[in-house]
């Protein structure tokens, strides 16, 4: 891992805009595609950029179209999108996946404490379906970090999931319940249970198989089914190397490697002020290998203390089965 590499995991919000800066020169010069994209926009040189606010956002649906490659030679690893909307799928090479793993691992104890001893339990159908997912490749290292034996992915199998918890509860081991939100609604109606020591972790959306509902229903049944308020939901796609994470509120959290903006949709280069709905564009600085700056087609809202709201996607923007849940 490169010295910059090292850098983006211990960086704080004094010295976040200068670290944007020396990715966007590595990016500019080793990613052909960004710097062609940059080129469109009229900056042909890495000095015209003296500011973060003058980094250009590379729209997200490259990622379909193109190599976005900050290195030469083989990639360690290809992630894949799930392609709900039949659009083609993203790919996301991966130079490094130490630098994914740090990212991931960083920012999921960083809002949820040390994994070591806890149990995972992935309830994420769609997503073993299917090779090249990062969320799969994700949870599977979360599950090799804590040791834990009764670690196990549930493709549908309900009811070895309910024994597993249920064993769970009654030894008073905490768990977490990463699932796809379709699926765990599934599962909540067909075995509804106190959950003690189990928190859950939605993320996924319905992946076309059940209509779409919004957060805060998916929140209620999931609550009134569980019996409890420890439902958080992960916002993550296969475009992005980190995760932010909610609780119950909906507003997301970002590691400090990470920020999201809001932009108005008319005028993608002007930021909207907060609690006002526009299209997120993110920053993910452990997207080192790739790109950093990329404009999402994700709408949603800006909160105080760096959180942000989703709220659904732009309606000429491909369907994508990530983690939105709207009317």
């Amino acid at each position: 891992m490169n010295h910059l590499a090292e850098r983006i995991f211990q960086s704080k919000v004094t010295n976040f805009d200068e670290l944007c800066l020396e990715v966007f020169q590595f990016q500019f010069l080793h990613n052909t595609v960004y710097q062609t994209y940059c080129g469109l926009l009229g900056i042909n040189a890495v000095e015209q950029v003296t500011s973060i606010n003058q980094i250009p956002f590379l729209p997200i649906e490259f990622f379909k179209t193109h190599s976005i490659k900050a290195f030469v030679g083989p990639e360690q690893k290809i992630f894949y999108s799930s392609a709900t909307g039949g659009n083609g799928q993203s790919k996301h090479y991966i130079n490094n996946l130490s630098l994914y793993e740090q990212s991931f691992l960083q920012a999921f104890q960083a809002y949820f404490g040390s994994v070591k001893d806890k149990c995972f339990l992935g309830l994420l159908p769609s997503y073993l379906e299917r090779e090249g997912s990062s969320l799969i490749y994700m949870v599977q290292h979360l599950m090799q970090e804590s040791g834990n034996p009764l670690n196990g992915f549930f493709l549908y199998e309900h009811q070895t999931l309910y024994n597993r918890i249920t064993q769970l509860e009654n030894i008073g081991k905490p768990y977490f319940i990463f699932g796809v939100s379709f699926a765990l609604l599934d599962f909540a109606q067909a075995f509804p249970m106190k959950l003690v020591h189990g928190q859950v972790i939605e993320t996924g959306g319905m992946k076309g198989r059940k209509k779409e509902i919004t957060k805060l229903e998916l929140y209620k049944e999931l609550s009134e089914a569980f019996e409890t308020n420890t439902i958080f939901s992960e916002y993550g796609m296969t475009e992005l190397l980190s995760q932010a994470y909610a609780s119950m509120d909906g507003k997301y959290q970002t590691p400090p490697w990470m920020k999201v903006e809001v932009v108005d949709p008319n005028d993608p280069l002007s930021l909207v002020q907060n609690n006002k709905t526009g299209l997120l564009r993110i920053i993910d600085l452990a997207n080192l290998y790739s790109c950093s700056f990329i404009q999402s087609s994700d709408l949603g809202k800006q909160h105080p203390n760096n959180t942000f709201e989703v709220l659904g996607r732009l309606d000429n923007s491909d369907l994508r089965g990530c983690s939105l849940l709207v009317n």
